[in-house]
């Protein structure tokens, strides 16, 4: 049935697919790949190769097990999109997607390319949030064209780690925006005037805006511990969701 998140933005993840290779510098210290291997020390099942790519068929009918409505993060420990997952196995996970409607499935991804071509000739479930990793301008911010290409209920775009300003952005056909900084030993810092940039588009455009965390770097430009630096932007919390969300 999936596994309980800490996620602040979900509630459970299902990982039909583990494993991943990186692509950009967002993936530069992957919490998925360092959490691959603690499993693989644990011999936990699907972590026997560490973070090598792997489908895992008999994980794909965990959420038809669970009837309470619940929010999944799909693959937390992959990319869906990944260039060695057939587009056949990705049909039978967004077959089990349209099998659950009483779920919402949050699907994220860096291959926004291919997320675009999955797509094209074929309908998008309800119940199926799309959305896609932008941590810079460079390699980021050009996924975002590719996601306003899927006719997705809810678009939405994964700002974390924020790397950099990524300047003025096309918000048209996005929903939700998530923010944060990176976090663990090797974290890179955020500036607070990067977010402030993300947040400001957002309440023009009317995308819900949702800040996740400030990672290992404060808002004072100091390193300490993830759970010190808080999630307090500007004294409050932002946990926006888009309008038809309700965790």
């Amino acid at each position: 049935m999936g596994t309980n998140s800490k996620i602040e933005w979900t509630e459970r993840t299902w990982n039909p697919v583990v494993g991943c290779t990186k692509v950009s510098p967002g993936c530069k210290h992957c919490y998925a790949e360092t959490m691959a291997h603690r499993l693989q020390a644990m011999r936990a099942p699907g972590y026997e190769d560490g973070f090598k790519l792997k489908l895992m068929p008999d994980r794909l009918d965990e959420p038809l097990q669970r009837k309470k409505p619940t929010t999944y993060f799909v693959n937390s420990m992959s990319d869906l999109f990944h260039e060695d997952v057939p587009f056949a196995y990705i049909e039978q996970v967004f077959d089990v997607i349209r099998r659950a409607p009483q779920h919402t499935f949050q699907i994220l991804t860096k291959r926004a390319d291919r997320l675009e071509s999955f797509f094209f000739g074929r309908t998008v479930p309800v119940n199926a949030w799309i959305g896609v990793s932008v941590e810079d301008v460079k390699y980021g911010v050009p996924r975002i064209k590719h996601l306003q290409r899927v006719d997705a209920s809810i678009r939405f775009l994964s700002v974390e780690p924020l790397l950099e300003d990524i300047g003025q952005v096309d918000l048209e056909g996005i929903h939700w925006v998530i923010v944060g900084g990176e976090s663990g030993s090797r974290a890179r810092p955020m500036q607070i005037e990067w977010v402030d940039n993300i947040r400001e588009q957002c309440e023009e455009s009317g995308a819900a805006f949702f800040f996740k965390q400030w990672g290992g770097w404060g808002v004072d430009g100091k390193k300490r511990a993830k759970h010190l630096n808080g999630r307090e932007l500007h004294g409050k919390t932002w946990d926006a969701m888009p309008a038809e969300a309700v965790l």
